[in-house]
């Protein structure tokens, strides 16, 4: 076998071994479940509880909430007419929704150029460092997973204004995170894939 073959196929196999997720795991009103489906998301959000403070259960609620735990998550496409399509509603992508702008203000102030929005530990390490951000400007603890998913939603400028209070939609989502995250917290008490 020659060398550029060999190498090919070696390649191939590394690559069908990285991890996708493409997919929700099932059972997202389960924590332990989730954890149990997708290991590799506990070394992440650990890192992101030891280096910016934030929760587990906050990562999680808010990563259920923007989207449902799938890697290559995007906005849906816009339509005129209502049928030929515009482009996605925003840049929003990966695990975090996070804007391309947002990220790369991430990567420049963490010097993580290589960071991607489809990997799990570079997505809640965004997470730590933004609502870590949000504490500092708002003065919301990272463990306000209403308040945090408000400012993570409205920008910490838009949250300052409390434009949020003009959004029934918002204020009931925040809500239901902040319902979830209580959830998650419990959960994840029992979760033997956790302690």
């Amino acid at each position: 076998m020659s060398r550029l073959l060999r190498a090919l196929v070696i390649l191939v196999v590394l690559g069908s071994c990285a991890q996708r997720d493409g997919s929700a795991p099932t059972s997202l009103d389960n924590a332990c479940s989730i954890l149990e489906q997708r290991p590799h998301f506990v070394r992440a959000f650990r890192a992101t509880e030891r280096k910016w403070g934030v929760p587990a259960h906050v990562q999680m609620a808010t990563l259920y909430q923007e989207s449902k735990f799938i890697g290559d998550a995007r906005t849906p496409f816009r339509y005129a007419l209502g049928v030929i399509p515009m482009g996605r509603q925003s840049s929003a992508y990966g695990y975090a929704q996070a804007l391309d702008g947002t990220w790369d203000e991430y990567r420049r102030e963490t010097r993580s150029p290589g960071a991607r929005r489809d990997r799990i530990n570079d997505a809640a390490d965004f997470m730590g460092w933004y609502m870590t951000k949000t504490r500092e400007r708002n003065g919301v603890a990272v463990s306000d997973a209403r308040n945090q998913y408000m400012a993570y939603h409205e920008g910490h400028t838009g949250f300052a204004r409390g434009s949020y209070n003009n959004k029934a939609w918002l204020l009931r989502i925040a809500g239901e995170v902040d319902s979830r995250a209580n959830m998650y917290r419990s959960q994840l008490a029992t979760c033997r894939k956790w302690r």
